[in-house]
């Protein structure tokens, strides 16, 4: 599968590529997110969040699984899977989330992935030393390599 490739040299650079991806965000869109720990999963969730509309505070829900915002462009389903297991999250009712109305994002996605929606971007954060981040975005489905297509063509990805 191929992916597409966005250097961060700081949390800057890491708010600006979440803005762009929230600004293609549609109804029923899924991005599930990995990395190693301290990789800035949460950082990222939070940009996105503001990129539709959420306001407040987003922190992880490293021990609540789940928690909804309202944006003002759609709502925001963040999830943490973290600490459960596959039969865990089989009792969660995900479906209901990747296929409602809002944005589904997933923290930990690859240890529940063969619950998740074939349908999806899946970004990997590396650590690339000091402040910097390597995000590998490999999209599932024609909506988002229409999405990553765009991101490059606009000078976005590699």
């Amino acid at each position: 599968m191929a992916y597409y490739l966005y250097r961060a040299a700081n949390e800057e650079d890491t708010e600006s590529l979440a803005r762009q991806i929230a600004s293609l965000v549609m109804p029923g869109a899924v991005i599930a997110l990995d990395g190693d720990l301290g990789a800035g999963k949460t950082r990222f969730s939070q940009a996105i969040a503001r990129g539709i509309g959420v306001e407040g505070v987003v922190n992880s829900p490293t021990f609540t699984i789940i928690k909804e915002y309202e944006g003002s462009e759609l709502p925001l389903y963040h999830m943490d899977v973290y600490r459960i297991s596959q039969e865990e999250a089989e009792d969660l009712g995900l479906d209901e989330y990747f296929y409602g109305e809002g944005l589904t994002l997933i923290e930990w996605a690859s240890l529940v992935k063969e619950l998740l929606p074939p349908d999806r971007l899946e970004i990997y954060i590396e650590h690339g030393g000091d402040n910097n981040r390597v995000f590998r975005l490999t999209p599932g489905g024609a909506a988002y390599e229409a999405w990553c297509a765009n991101l490059k063509e606009n000078g976005w990805l590699e």
